[in-house]
């Protein structure tokens, strides 16, 4: 069993992309946080404010700014700011998280076949605690994937109601990751 399984309490998880935005994400039911912002003069409060609020934080290392998605990049992350895990979706990222002792998600955009099949070949090299699949709005293609890979599947990307956050989860999906607020919620 993958780490992350064990982390997932709720079905969506707060995608995070603005500043601003964060307030909402840790007042919000979501137990996981995807931080696509900050730069390297807050990702430190950033991430200790989530903490604090009792929700695992993953980085995207692609957009923090002033911090480089290399090596060094994430050793400085893994050492200094402590997050969960780390997001990428470069492999060699993954791996040195993993060496780093973070948990680590490869993200992965599937835009044909050949990206599928590459996609695949990627996360058996880089080895990540789950994947994130973009976009996440393909139910058949959420279903083959866990055919493939026994790594959890996190569905991300042009998510815009609730009956797309369902079928995503029926189609095997472990959580889906959400930029919209409304989705950080339980439903009334």
């Amino acid at each position: 069993m993958y780490p992350i399984v064990d982390l997932v309490e709720y079905e969506t998880i707060a995608a995070v992309q603005s500043e601003a935005d964060l307030d909402d994400a840790l007042r919000s039911n979501v137990n996981i946080i995807f931080l696509l912002t900050g730069s390297i003069f807050n990702i430190q409060e950033l991430v200790d404010r989530s903490k604090a609020a009792g929700k695992q934080v993953f980085l995207h290392m692609e957009f923090i700014e002033g911090i480089a998605p290399d090596k060094s990049g994430v050793a400085y992350v893994a050492r200094n700011i402590a997050p969960t895990g780390i997001i990428s979706t470069r492999s060699n990222l993954i791996r040195v998280a993993k060496e780093m002792d973070l948990m680590a998600i490869q993200r992965i955009f599937l835009i044909d076949r050949n990206a599928v099949v590459k996609g695949i070949r990627v996360v058996e090299q880089s080895a990540p605690d789950a994947v994130e699949i973009m976009p996440g709005v393909m139910p058949r293609v959420i279903r083959e994937m866990t055919e493939l890979t026994p790594l959890p599947i996190i569905a991300g990307g042009l998510i815009g109601t609730r009956q797309e956050i369902d079928e995503a989860l029926a189609a095997g999906a472990l959580a889906v990751s959400v930029g919209t607020k409304e989705f950080w919620f339980s439903p009334e």
